[in-house]
């Protein structure tokens, strides 16, 4: 597998895209939505390959349900890339400007960046998801999906592919490194003559490897160690239907809470009530000593929380609970342990809501809310090519405007500077 070649076709790939129509690019993206839905028998078959291999490597259930696929899935998938159609298109948007002392006219105008390189673990969505986002943006892609993931990759490729064809498209438009040579990731993120932005999507040691050996602009981000606290005021029955959806709705995923912290005031009244409420929900427990003594004497599976496991996505059906006095000390756990990726806070203080707002550091900060909302699609902007928790470029959930970037125009009347 030749990268460098790969990256000079996906750089010639992306000067056509950049010039495309948004009814051509609507165009591909429809037939794209069409294929996969008419090719998901095959689709299917392949993930099966994927999913055995998974079984018999003795992968944890939360990751074999990020990698499987099935037909609602794959319909769903569909019904994103319809969604990201209807999107308005920010390519060409006119973002401010004016007229200079000169008479010269100024604008600041969003373009494609050129060539993405996404590298990602474990969900064939995600395939889909960059793709169709980046095509609609007008850029290239090169994906490296996880080897969890390598039969499903390769056909949603070739889908994606063949669907760019029909379209009259460069199939180099999206190309996939399907080798699982770990050498060809080191290779990818050093190719900074073709690359314009690597995206990884995965676990803290992913995103690390890149932002130490790229020399191409990394987004950080989707690393999702979520805290959710339970201030002394806030109604603590509907608190309870909030935590139940924050940890429970769907454990795998990086808005997923991990870590709930409760107010010392009313941990004694509260926690029994949230153990008889998550009872059904089979989840196991990870407190501090204080928690530990109130959750022990519940019907529940509780051990003491180590100091690791504060530090860790579950991405299972383990939540760790931390007592904490106030407020402030709320905040100090969560700079302490979080990832800067969403945070939560329930109370009936707007004062404390807002003092919560302005003090933590979070890409998403939630007030009275899951933090299961973190989303592209939630968040109305589409499929997510990925959730940015730094502060540069772009934050929080990326859809199509994160994945452009943008020149300064000036046209003048043979104007000369003074």
């Amino acid at each position: 597998m030749n990268l460098n070649e790969m990256g000079k076709q996906a750089k010639q790939a992306a000067a056509i895209l950049s010039q495309l129509s948004h009814q051509q690019k609507n165009n591909a993206l429809q037939i794209i939505a069409e294929q996969l839905e008419l090719q998901s028998d095959k689709i299917l078959a392949e993930n099966a390959k994927d999913i055995q291999l998974a079984k018999e490597n003795g992968l944890s259930e939360a990751l074999i349900d990020r990698l499987l696929l099935t037909k609602e899935r794959i319909a769903g998938i569909a019904k994103d890339v319809r969604h990201i159609i209807s999107l308005a298109d920010p390519v060409g948007q006119v973002i401010d400007g004016g007229i200079l002392e000169s008479g010269a006219k100024l604008e600041r105008v969003r373009v494609p960046l050129g060539v993405v390189g996404t590298i990602y673990e474990a969900r064939p969505n995600v395939t889909i998801d960059v793709a169709t986002l980046c095509l609609k943006t007008g850029n290239a892609v090169i994906l490296r999906g996880g080897k969890e993931t390598r039969y499903s990759n390769e056909i949603l490729v070739k889908v994606v592919q063949d669907a760019l064809e029909q379209a009259g498209l460069p199939r180099a438009s999206v190309q996939a490194i399907t080798d699982p040579d770990r050498a060809l990731v080191l290779e990818l993120l050093k190719l900074d003559k073709y690359v314009d932005m690597i995206i990884p999507r995965g676990g803290a040691g992913l995103h690390e490897f890149c932002k130490q050996n790229s020399t191409i602009p990394v987004i950080i981000g989707g690393v999702g160690l979520c805290h959710l606290f339970v201030e002394e005021s806030a109604e603590q029955d509907k608190a309870l239907a909030v935590i139940d959806n924050a940890k429970t709705q769907r454990p795998s995923t990086c808005n997923t809470l991990e870590t709930l912290l409760v107010q010392e005031s009313i941990a004694a009244e509260f926690l029994p009530k949230l153990a008889a409420y998550l009872q059904h929900k089979k989840v196991k427990y990870h407190a501090d000593p204080t928690a530990l003594s109130i959750l022990a004497q519940q019907n529940v599976e509780v051990s003491a929380v180590q100091e690791q496991q504060l530090r860790q996505e579950w991405g299972s059906l383990d939540l760790n609970v931390v007592i904490v006095k106030d407020m402030q000390q709320a905040i100090e756990h969560i700079s302490e342990y979080g990832t800067q990726h969403s945070e939560a806070i329930l109370t009936s203080s707007q004062r404390l809501a807002r003092q919560f707002v302005s003090l933590v550091d979070a890409a998403t900060v939630y007030v009275n809310a899951s933090t299961r909302f973190t989303d592209g699609g939630q968040f109305g902007l589409g499929a997510e090519v990925a959730v940015s928790t730094q502060k540069l470029h772009a934050r929080g959930p990326m859809g199509l405007e994160a994945l452009t970037t943008y020149k300064w125009i000036c046209v003048g009347d043979y104007t000369v500077r003074q």
